[in-house]
């Protein structure tokens, strides 16, 4: 992702204090984030760390760390039963202090993690609760994390999207939720789909926003007219046509 300084700072303009984190695995994508003056943090993810090709978790996590120092970055535990994720939650930690951990809501048995991330906030380990889809588990996610560690609620509003729902709603409530039971819970915007999406987090209250960087390179539209893009969109078509050498 390159923008110049003017469109580094109407971008800024556009999204106000809504904080852009990189959502990869790709370790040249991480670092070039990590010193990119509009990305405030990071977050990854085991599957993302598979279609990168990661076969080594705790060796790819200390080597990203060696860069990453300042900011925010998640990493997520793997295990599907408490006590091995909370043993997974405690070694992770132990990496930096810029690590937030990330605690999917539910196991795949759909048991509430709910006991764990208050057993862990409370110890003093910052999490990022990821996976969070209803009311409900922000109410019960939030009266959990209360008294502890600054911690996210990742709301997966792209995926309540995909089912025919408008997730604007739910993210709202998640916001006046944490803000009413834990003022140091940041309500976090994830699966990102498109650049519309801050723009719907940042009027939805929500404090961060996920965006993957092949989503971040369309950040080069903001304050661009339609017109504008519509040179772009038909330049472009016009160099792939050269490109492929078409004739007819």
């Amino acid at each position: 992702m390159k923008l110049d300084s003017d469109r580094t700072q109407t971008v800024k303009r556009f999204f106000g204090n809504l904080k852009i984190f990189a959502d990869g695995a790709d370790k040249q994508g991480l670092l070039e984030m990590n010193d990119h003056p509009l990305i405030s943090g990071m977050t990854t993810n085991p599957s993302l760390m598979r279609k990168a090709g990661v076969t080594n978790y705790r060796e790819f996590c200390k080597d990203i760390l060696q860069s990453v120092t300042r900011k925010p970055i998640s990493f997520e535990v793997f295990a599907d039963d408490l006590a091995q994720m909370e043993s997974q939650a405690l070694e992770i930690a132990t990496w930096g202090k810029n690590i937030y951990v990330k605690i999917p809501s539910i196991t795949t048995e759909g048991r509430s993690t709910a006991p764990l991330i208050a057993k862990l906030s409370k110890a003093g380990i910052q999490l990022n609760v990821t996976a969070v889809f209803t009311t409900a588990q922000s109410i019960e996610i939030a009266q959990a994390l209360r008294g502890g560690a600054p911690s996210y609620l990742s709301v997966f509003a792209g995926r309540i999207a995909d089912t025919g729902l408008d997730p604007m709603a739910f993210v709202s409530a998640s916001v006046e939720i944490c803000s009413a039971l834990e003022p140091k819970i940041e309500v976090l915007w994830a699966s990102t789909r498109e650049i519309y999406n801050l723009l719907q987090a940042k009027q939805s209250g929500c404090s961060i926003i996920t965006v993957p960087n092949d989503i971040l390179k369309k950040l080069n539209g903001i304050g661009k007219t339609p017109l504008e893009m519509c040179f772009d969109t038909v330049k472009t078509f016009k160099a792939d046509s050269e490109a492929s050498k078409f004739t007819l």
